[in-house]
């Protein structure tokens, strides 16, 4: 899944949501359930999000939703084998950003 988003440092919960295109409880609720999404919250409390957070959302979001895990699915899946999950996914997101550069240029034409 190519994801959108301008380089920042923290995104706020909407944004990643609406990046994601599901609900904020959705977002708060994957962050209660993986150790490995831990946002930063600011004095009212609000949750901010890094590029490391938005890179496991991904890699959440491709287990879950696009390759149909349970979540206890993932999360084994997770612990298990880490590293290969990353490549792997490190790699569908460089091919899914060339893709899209790829259609913009053919939309030009």
């Amino acid at each position: 899944m190519y994801i959108d988003l301008p380089k920042k440092r923290y995104y706020k919960i909407g944004e990643v949501a609406k990046a994601f295109s599901v609900n904020t409880s959705l977002i708060r609720f994957w962050e209660k359930e993986f150790d490995i999404i831990k946002p930063k919250k600011n004095a009212k409390g609000n949750r901010l999000f890094t590029q490391e957070d938005i890179s496991n959302f991904k890699l959440i979001f491709n287990l879950v939703k696009e390759r149909g895990f349970t979540l206890d699915g993932a999360k084994q899946k997770l612990k298990k084998n880490p590293e290969g999950i990353f490549n792997n996914h490190e790699i569908i997101t460089r091919l899914e950003t060339v893709k899209a550069e790829l259609q913009k240029i053919k939309n030009q034409l």
